[in-house]
C-alpha cells in the first residue's frame, strides 16, 4: 500500500528510482546531489541492487551504461561540474541507444561555482552539452513529490525511447523537505527485448516502426556489436557512408522529436489561465515563488515539467497573445526556446543567477514594469 513520508527532495528522488526498477547506481558524491548517492547506498542492497562509488563522474556514467547493456535499469546523480564531465558518455549513450538516467541537482556555475546554492544554469548543457546531433529527455520537478514522480517518468521514457533521461532539478528542490506519497500503484515501462535465442541480423534497423528497435542485452544469447561510431544496421562501423550517418542520426533525433507532444501530455504541465495580458513562465524550484506572484497578481502562469524535448507548438497554443515573462535562475536559457516559438518582442526575461530564486515581490515588480 502507499506510504506517506516526510522526505528531502534528494531522498525522494532515490525512492522514485527504486520503485521505477533501478537496481544499479554508480556515482561520485558532489554537492548538492550527495544525499541521492547516500540513500541509494543503503536502499539498493535491501532490494537486491548494486551501489558502486566510482573514482569520478566519467567512470560513473561509463559503469551505468555497462550495467544497462547487461539488462539492468541504472542511474547516476551529480551536479553541474560532474554533469560537464559526463557529456562524452551522454553522447555515447545516445549513439548506442542505451537507456540510463542522470540526475543533475544544479548549482551555480560556471566551473565549481556555488556548491551549496541553487541554479538553473544547466538547461542548455542538458540538451547541447555533448557533440553531434542528438535529442534526450529532461524533466524538471518543483516539489519533493515530483522528485519522486518524475524520477519514475525518467526511467519510463528512457526505457521506452532508449535514450539517456535527465532529471534536471536544482538545489532548492533537492534539499527541501516536504510531505510525499510513496505510491504503490506505479506503472513502470520494461525494456523491449528481442525474442530470446533468436539471431538478430539487424539490431540497429534504419526504420523500425516506432523508430526504437528492441534492445539485445548482453548475456541473454544475443550477439551484438556496440560502438559509438556511426554504424550500419548490423552495428558495425560505417563512418565513410554519408547516407548511413544521415539516416542513423535522423532516426536518433526523430524518435524523441516526434513524440514531444506525447511526452509533455503524459508527464503533464501546469497552466493556470487567468484574465490577464501577462503570462509568467517558470520551472523547477524557481516556479514556486513565481506561482505565488501569479496568484497575487491574477495573471496566467505556465509551468513546464518537460524541459526537453521542447514543443514550440504547445507554447504557441498556450501563450500566443500574451506578454510573456520567463523567470529562471540563470541569465536566460529556457527563454531562448520560448523566443523561437513566439513573437520575440513579446517575450521578456527575469534572469536571476546568484544562488536563490527571486522573491514573489521581485517578480511582481517586474510584471508591473511590463504592465506600465
Amino acid at each position: 500500500m502507499s506510504k506517506v513520508d516526510f522526505l528531502q527532495g534528494n531522498e525522494a528522488c532515490a525512492e522514485g528510482a527504486i520503485v521505477a526498477g533501478c537496481r544499479f547506481f554508480a556515482g561520485y558524491p558532489i554537492t548538492p546531489s550527495t544525499e541521492i548517492a547516500e540513500r541509494m547506498s543503503s536502499r539498493l542492497p535491501e532490494v537486491g541492487g548494486v551501489y558502486v562509488q566510482m573514482e569520478d563522474e566519467i567512470a560513473s556514467l561509463a559503469a551505468v551504461i555497462g550495467a544497462s547493456w547487461a539488462g539492468i535499469k541504472a542511474m547516476t546523480a551529480t551536479a553541474g561540474p560532474g554533469f560537464s564531465l559526463m557529456q562524452e558518455h551522454i553522447g555515447y549513450a545516445v549513439m548506442t541507444e542505451t537507456p540510463c538516467v542522470v540526475v543533475n541537482v544544479q548549482r551555480g556555475g560556471p566551473s565549481t561555482g556555488q556548491p551549496t546554492k541553487a541554479s538553473q544554469s544547466d538547461v542548455m548543457q542538458a540538451r547541447w552539452g555533448s557533440h553531434g546531433d542528438y535529442e534526450i529527455v529532461a524533466l524538471s520537478p518543483s516539489t519533493v513529490q515530483e522528485m519522486y514522480d518524475l524520477m519514475i517518468e525518467c526511467f519510463n521514457w528512457s526505457e521506452r525511447l532508449r535514450v539517456p533521461a535527465v532529471l534536471l532539478t536544482d538545489e532548492v528542490v533537492g534539499h527541501m523537505r516536504e510531505r510525499v506519497v510513496l505510491r504503490d500503484d506505479v506503472e513502470t515501462v520494461e525494456r523491449e527485448l528481442p525474442p530470446e535465442g533468436e539471431e538478430i541480423e539487424k539490431p540497429f534497423p534504419m526504420e523500425p516502426d516506432d523508430l526504437v528497435p528492441p534492445m539485445p542485452v548482453f548475456g541473454r544469447g544475443h550477439r551484438v556489436h556496440v560502438t559509438g561510431l556511426t554504424h550500419d544496421e548490423r552495428g558495425y562501423p560505417a563512418t565513410d557512408d554519408p547516407e548511413i550517418h544521415r539516416k542513423l542520426v535522423t532516426r536518433l533525433c526523430n524518435k524523441v522529436r516526434k513524440r514531444a507532444r506525447e511526452i509533455h501530455e503524459e508527464v503533464g504541465y501546469d497552466f493556470e489561465e487567468r484574465e490577464s495580458d501577462v503570462a509568467l513562465v517558470a520551472y523547477g524550484g524557481c516556479a514556486r515563488t513565481v506561482i505565488e506572484a501569479a496568484e497575487e497578481l491574477g495573471v496566467t502562469v505556465f509551468r513546464p515539467k518537460v524541459i526537453h524535448p521542447f514543443d514550440p507548438d504547445l507554447i504557441r497554443d498556450l501563450l500566443d497573445g500574451y506578454e510573456v515573462l520567463v523567470v529562471e535562475m540563470n541569465l536566460g536559457q529556457y527563454v531562448e526556446m520560448v523566443e523561437r516559438a513566439l513573437d520575440r518582442e513579446c517575450v521578456h526575461l527575469l534572469g536571476y543567477p546568484g544562488g536563490y530564486p527571486p522573491t514573489p515581490e521581485r517578480v511582481i515588480r517586474e510584471v508591473k514594469k511590463l504592465s506600465g
